[in-house]
């Protein structure tokens, strides 16, 4: 068990069973009461919102218990490794974002005044992939791309898991994307307008983003032009804490066209990757990234999959995220990541509740 408690998965019709011949009695309450006390003493999903565990120290602020003064060796140590990332890296780092973001708006934006042709297409990837390296050396990354003959192609959808918002960078450090998102305002409205002048992204407004039919037509128009760079899509919603891959949202997978799978898993001694928007603002979780020893992650690219004759969008999508999930050593839960702000639903109370009546049913206890 990775846990501080070791679970039981036995189903509940099984575990019931094996007590007694599936007739009701006042003991099945200890079943639920114990599955209650275990989601008190280790929830295994909202544990999947919170930095993951390190084995040991790496000497930077994140630790598994707060700070205890060790020996005076080890507090020197920490201290010159502080002057180093505040004093050194920071600044360099800061000032590499800056000629990455500022390379991207002004290269973007000249590229967008060109007549649609293959050499403004060629142009465009070219600063895509320049500014995205600039932005990667900025971020210390080390990054280890493997089984590159699977790269997403043009007129497909990449999909992957979310643990950062820079995964999207850490993707077009190696290739060009579409992105899908939100129309933002300030920077990020900036850099959107100045990118999509010089490539066709997807990007919708706020009111259009609630539309499930129009974002799904807009996509497959998008996936139909086969001239088109690939979509990149994260389809588990928010960012989990690079120990699991949460369920996917059908949507992805409802719009046609083959699916690039990819795996992308980080290597939390040297930095945490991992973004907790409910308790970091963007700007103190770039200041802790910036601040790091270093990003180190791997990327796997898997082959192309499609959806087979007779499966439904859910079960593609469970599909998809099983092969991500066992290529990057993640565990799968079929949770769905918009628990991270709002309460379970009450179907899923309900389902437990109908799955117990119809197991007594359909065993004679009610009648």
């Amino acid at each position: 068990s990775q846990g501080i408690i070791e679970r039981d998965e036995t189903p509940m019709e099984k575990e019931i069973a094996s007590l007694h011949r599936m007739e009701f009695q006042f003991s099945d309450i200890f079943y639920f009461c114990r599955k209650g006390f275990e989601a008190i003493v280790e929830d295994e999903v909202t544990q999947r919102f919170s930095s993951e565990e390190l084995v040991s120290w790496n000497l930077l602020t994140r630790t598994n218990v707060n700070f205890h003064y060790i020996s005076l060796r080890l507090t020197v140590v920490w201290v010159i490794g502080v002057i180093v990332r505040y004093c050194f890296l920071l600044p360099l780092r800061f000032t590499l974002a800056a000629i990455g973001i500022t390379s991207m708006i002004v290269g973007t934006t000249m590229v967008g005044q060109l007549p649609n042709s293959s050499v403004k297409n060629y142009l465009s990837e070219v600063v895509h992939l320049t500014c995205s390296r600039i932005l990667v050396r900025a971020l210390s990354g080390t990054i280890h791309y493997h089984n590159k003959e699977n790269k997403p192609q043009k007129g497909g959808i990449c999909v992957a898991n979310h643990t950062s918002p820079i995964d999207a960078i850490i993707l077009t450090n190696d290739g060009c994307y579409a992105m899908v998102g939100q129309v933002h305002g300030g920077l990020m409205g900036i850099i959107q307008r100045a990118t999509v002048k010089a490539c066709p992204h997807v990007w919708f407004e706020r009111s259009e983003i609630k539309d499930r039919h129009l974002v799904a037509k807009r996509l497959r128009e998008h996936v139909a032009d086969k001239s088109k760079l690939p979509i990149l899509i994260f389809p588990e919603g928010t960012c989990i804490n690079n120990t699991s891959v949460m369920m996917f949202k059908k949507g992805s997978f409802e719009i046609g066209g083959t699916i690039y799978p990819v795996a992308i898993k980080y290597d939390p001694q040297f930095g945490d990757a991992f973004w907790n928007s409910s308790k970091y603002n963007i700007v103190s979780y770039l200041l802790r990234i910036m601040t790091s020893w270093a990003i180190v992650c791997n990327v796997w690219y898997m082959p192309p999959m499609v959806r087979k004759e007779g499966e439904d969008a859910v079960q593609f999508a469970n599909r998809v995220r099983s092969a991500i999930a066992h290529q990057g050593g993640l565990t799968e839960l079929p949770w769905d990541g918009g628990l991270k702000r709002a309460k379970v639903k009450d179907s899923f109370k309900e389902e437990q509740q109908k799955n117990y009546s119809k197991m007594l049913v359909r065993n004679g206890s009610i009648g």
